[in-house]
This record gives C-alpha cells, sequence and structure tokens, in this order.
C-alpha cells in the first residue's frame, strides 16, 4: 500500500509510532516491521499492536527505504491518516474556544530537526497551538515527525498565508504577542506569562523578521552568561514554554 498525497502519511522510527499508537491508534492504517529487526526491540510496539485492529507487515530493507526515502527508519513505519494544518479562518475559530490559550510561533523555520523539536517541546508543555506560515517553514517532512517522536501527528497546527496578519487576529481575540529577541531589554523570567499568550520565535540565523518584530507586543530575551550569542531555536522554545508553564501552574 502506498501513501496517498490528500490524506495519508508515513511516520517512522519506534518512538514516534508508539506514541502515535497510544495517542490517535484510529489513524494507524498499516505498521510495517522490519522482518530481521529483533522481537526484543519491538517487545513495547508489539504489545500495543495487540490491542489494536492494526494491519501488521514484515518487510525487507528495500521496502522500508521505499517507504520512507531513507535508511534510517529503526526498522519500523507505519501509513496512518493524515490531519492537515488548520487554515487562518479554522485557526481563529479554535482560538476563539480556548479559556487561556498558550500559542507557540514560528517566523521561518527552515531545519526540519528543530520543527520537529518544536512540535515535540510545544505537546510536552501543553501549547494549544503551533503557528507557522505557509511559505516560510518546512513542511512536514518524515524527518520531522521522526524527530517530533508522534507530536508531529497529534500536536495542533496551523498554517497561514500572512503571519503578521495573523499576529494582529490574535490580538484582537485578547493574546499577549511575545516575541524572542537577543537584543530586547527584558529578561524571559522578567515577565508576566499568565496570560492568554503567543510566544513568537524567529528563524536559525536571522531571528525574528522586522515586521514580524513590529507587531509584537512585548520583546524578551533569554539570559545569556557564556561565550555562545544564542541558543538552537528548539532549545530557545523549551526554555520560553516551561517559563510560561511554571508561571501558568505556581
Amino acid at each position: 500500500m502506498q501513501p496517498k498525497k490528500t490524506n495519508q502519511q508515513v511516520v517512522h522510527g519506534i518512538n514516534a509510532l508508539t506514541s502515535m499508537l497510544r495517542r490517535a491508534p484510529d489513524r494507524v492504517v498499516i505498521v510495517y516491521i522490519h522482518e530481521k529487526l529483533g522481537r526484543d526491540r519491538t517487545a513495547r510496539l508489539t504489545r500495543q499492536l495487540e490491542g489494536c485492529s492494526v494491519d501488521v507487515e514484515r518487510v525487507d530493507s528495500a521496502r522500508l527505504e521505499q517507504l520512507i526515502g531513507t535508511a534510517k527508519h529503526q526498522g519500523v513505519a507505519a501509513l496512518i491518516r493524515r490531519v492537515p494544518p488548520m487554515d487562518e479562518g479554522e485557526a481563529r475559530e479554535y482560538v476563539k474556544g480556548l479559556s487561556e490559550p498558550m500559542l507557540l510561533v514560528l517566523d521561518g523555520i527552515q531545519d526540519p530537526r528543530n520543527f520537529g523539536a518544536c512540535l515535540r517541546t510545544a505537546d510536552a508543555a501543553g501549547v494549544d497551538l503551533v503557528v507557522t506560515a505557509r511559505n516560510r517553514n518546512v513542511g512536514f517532512t518524515p524527518a520531522v515527525s521522526k524527530v517530533a517522536s508522534g507530536a508531529a501527528e497529534v500536536q495542533p497546527v496551523a498554517q497561514v498565508g500572512n503571519l503578521v496578519r495573523f499576529l494582529d487576529i490574535l490580538k484582537d481575540q485578547g493574546l499577549w504577542i511575545v516575541g524572542a529577541d537577543e537584543t530586547a531589554a527584558d529578561s524571559l523570567f522578567d515577565i508576566d506569562l499568565n496570560r492568554p499568550v503567543a510566544i513568537v520565535l524567529g528563524s536559525e540565523g536571522k531571528g525574528l523578521r522586522r515586521l514580524t518584530r513590529e507587531h509584537c507586543d512585548m520583546l524578551m530575551r533569554l539570559p545569556m552568561h557564556g561565550a555562545v550569542e544564542s541558543l538552537n531555536v528548539s532549545v530557545a522554545a523549551g526554555i520560553c514554554l516551561y517559563e510560561c508553564l511554571r508561571q501558568r501552574t505556581e
């Protein structure tokens, strides 16, 4: 069975697949396991499959590489039903229904590993919605899914045509827009995030675009005390989101 471009996709990696079976088993169409993969490596996966009505097929390396496009697959893959990202209108209505929203807005992330790590952290921190620009962010590739370890398939995501315009929509809905910028005067740890908030992070090399920065209500920086001048965007996302979560839970 080959994935249909419109509504199916392939995910791979043991962690990604076990997470998918735990959180959305009804979306798993078929599981592929390498014919020579040891049973001990797939013990947890096998136990999950026993409780699901999911077809399992033992395949060789060539078949797995054909499905995934890489030899780095850990011997397991699955065909799942894809849930497409929300568009601008759907995201606006979704946010309206949230009582105390926490959003992560990504302004031009191009590295699939960084995007996958951001999705994984967003899911773990309880982010209600991750927002990206449709034409300025890496898409949902197999590499993104593998790094996200299942979060790419369950974390709510919106892809909007104009990120700056959508930030203004979020403002109108009562969200506080906080952008991360290394030149900001205020530290992350000195601002109040215990409110409806959208945390905005820029691209790996350039940071926030000028227009994006100008449409933020506030800019904050991460305190840096060592020799390095900046952090990987996925690391920065984790620090910002968990500080927001800490303030909300305390």
